[in-house]
C-alpha cells in the first residue's frame, strides 16, 4: 500500500477510515476472498434451506387439501398449486400421493407432540396437571379441525396409510409419555389407583376430546343443541376433566 493512501486514510473520521481501509486493502488483495470450498458450502446450505421450505410448503398445502377433500378427492394438482410449486416436485420429495398422505399423518401428529411438549405441568399437583393436559388436548382439537378431519379420513380407510408409516408408533409414544409421569406422580401420592393402564387412560381422554369435535355437526342436529357454542364447549371440557379424574382416583 502506498504512503499517499495511508495518509489519506489517517485524515478522515474513524467510520470513514474503516471503510477506506476495507476498500484499499481489498483492492490490493489483503482481504481474502472466499475459497471455492467456501462458496460451494454456502450454495449447498442455501439449496438445503430451499429444499426444506419447498417440502414444508407442500406438506402444509397437502394438509389443507386432504382435510377438505379427503384422500380420494384430494388431487396432486390442487396441492402443487396451493404450495406454489409443481407436480414434479411433489413426486420428487414424496414419491406418490399415498406416501404424501402418510407424511401428512406423521406431520400432524408431530405438530401435536411439539405443541404438547411445551406444556409445563407441575407434578407436585398431579390432579391439576391432569386437568391441564385434558384442557390442552381438547383445545388442540378445537383449534386444529384439520387434525380431527384427517384422522377421520384415515379411519374411513381403516388405517391403511397409518399402518404403512414407519414413524407413527414412535410419535404415539411421545404423546402417551406426557401422561405417564402425571399418573405415576398421582400414584406415589396415593391419589390415583395403582392398576391404571396408561393406554386405557390415554384412550379415555383422547376419545372424550375427539368424539365431540368429530361429530359435533351431526350431534348438534340430533340433540338439538349447538355444540359449537362457546359455553357448550366450556361445559364439556369441565365435564370431561372431572370424568377423567374420577376414572383415575382411588
Amino acid at each position: 500500500m502506498s504512503r499517499s493512501a495511508i495518509s489519506a486514510i489517517s485524515a478522515i473520521s474513524p467510520a470513514e477510515k474503516a471503510a477506506q481501509w476495507l476498500k484499499v486493502c481489498g483492492s490490493v488483495g489483503y482481504l481474502a476472498s472466499p475459497t471455492g470450498t467456501d462458496m460451494q458450502t454456502r450454495k449447498t446450505g442455501v439449496r438445503a434451506q430451499q429444499a426444506d421450505r419447498t417440502r414444508d410448503n407442500i406438506l402444509k398445502a397437502a394438509v389443507k387439501v386432504f382435510s377438505k377433500e379427503g384422500f380420494t378427492g384430494g388431487r396432486i394438482e390442487q396441492i402443487s398449486t396451493l404450495a406454489k410449486s409443481n407436480d414434479r416436485m411433489i413426486y420428487y420429495y414424496f414419491g406418490s400421493k399415498e406416501k404424501l398422505f402418510i407424511s401428512v399423518l406423521e406431520h400432524i401428529y408431530a405438530s401435536f407432540n411439539q405443541a404438547e411438549a411445551k406444556l409445563r405441568l407441575d407434578l407436585a399437583d398431579p390432579e391439576q396437571a391432569l386437568r391441564e393436559l385434558v384442557a390442552f388436548i381438547w383445545d388442540y382439537y378445537v383449534r386444529h379441525p384439520e387434525f380431527v378431519t384427517i384422522l377421520a379420513t384415515e379411519n374411513l380407510h381403516q388405517g391403511l396409510h397409518a399402518r404403512k408409516s414407519q414413524n407413527l408408533r414412535a410419535l404415539s409414544g411421545e404423546a402417551v409419555g406426557v401422561l405417564r409421569p402425571i399418573i405415576e406422580a398421582g400414584q406415589v401420592k396415593g391419589l390415583f389407583r395403582d392398576d391404571i393402564c396408561i393406554t386405557h387412560a390415554y384412550l379415555m381422554i383422547a376419545s372424550l376430546c375427539y368424539f365431540y369435535n368429530s361429530n359435533r355437526h351431526t350431534l348438534s342436529s340430533f340433540l338439538a343443541v349447538d355444540l359449537a357454542d362457546k359455553q357448550a364447549k366450556a361445559d364439556w371440557l369441565a365435564f370431561i376433566s372431572d370424568l377423567a379424574l374420577r376414572g383415575l382416583r382411588r
